[in-house]
């Protein structure tokens, strides 16, 4: 099972950790160096959740962005 929402379709993502060195010039310091660059992977926080779909109960692995949009649809309705 792939690590991706099954309503939005976000997944994981790649970036970069970039590690800073030294004091700002703005503390007083020589200024801050950027070291050597690694990969990293950026993953989406799912949930599983129990939904209708098609009026069957679905287990579904969502994100917590729609998981967040879905609570504050309810509350509207």
């Amino acid at each position: 099972m792939s690590r991706t929402c099954e309503i939005c379709g976000r997944k994981t993502v790649t970036g970069q950790s970039v590690p800073r060195k030294g004091l700002p010039k703005k503390k007083g310091g020589a200024g801050v160096h950027i070291g050597v660059k690694s990969k990293r992977k950026l993953k989406v926080n799912l949930h599983s959740k129990y939904l209708d779909v098609d009026g069957a109960r679905r287990k579904t692995r969502i994100c917590t962005r729609c998981l967040r949009t879905m609570d504050k649809k309810l509350l509207e309705a």
